[in-house]
């Protein structure tokens, strides 16, 4: 029987600099715009605005994605309740469907017992990815899913 395996593709992950500011408010606002809906120039204005600053303010938080010497994404962990809070990931076109993603996230569950994350009800390729991951849907928007994942081994040890 044969198996379609998927080639491995090596990455590295670097510090994000302030020469990457520009590319990481691209790959955040075009994930905004993919998945948010129909948005006013008053409300795009606004994201736009809040995107600049909190990227700005997290530069020291971001991890770039590199494939040789390209540039491929980003990813943002940062500390949130009794865990952590994947704000971020963001993989250019080329590049997704390649299992980066993925590997990236289960390597942060391995790392920390409780991780949350917001996803668009939209981006379902990465909702079932979340929920294939064990995250559950904790609470609910108009166009988002806030979710958690709890490591399995520690959630009665830890009454999380």
């Amino acid at each position: 029987m044969e198996t379609n395996i998927k080639d491995k593709i090596e990455y590295k992950l670097v510090n994000a600099s302030f020469d990457d500011i520009d590319m990481l408010i691209n790959y955040k606002l075009s994930t905004i715009y993919e998945y948010a809906g129909e948005l006013d120039k008053e409300e795009k204005n606004r994201i736009d605005k809040y995107v600049n600053e909190e990227v700005k303010k997290c530069i020291d938080k971001y991890k770039v994605i590199m494939v040789d010497s390209e540039k491929i994404g980003a990813y943002l962990v940062d500390d949130y309740d009794n865990g952590k809070i994947l704000d971020e990931i963001y993989i250019i076109e080329n590049y997704r469907c390649k299992g980066i993603g993925r590997k990236i996230i289960e390597d942060i569950l391995k790392q920390h017992i409780v991780v949350y994350l917001w996803v668009y009800k939209m981006n379902e390729k990465a909702l079932r990815l979340y929920k294939g991951l064990g995250f559950n849907i904790e609470e609910e928007t108009e166009s988002r899913y806030f979710m958690k994942y709890v490591r399995k081994e520690d959630i009665n040890d830890n009454n999380i």
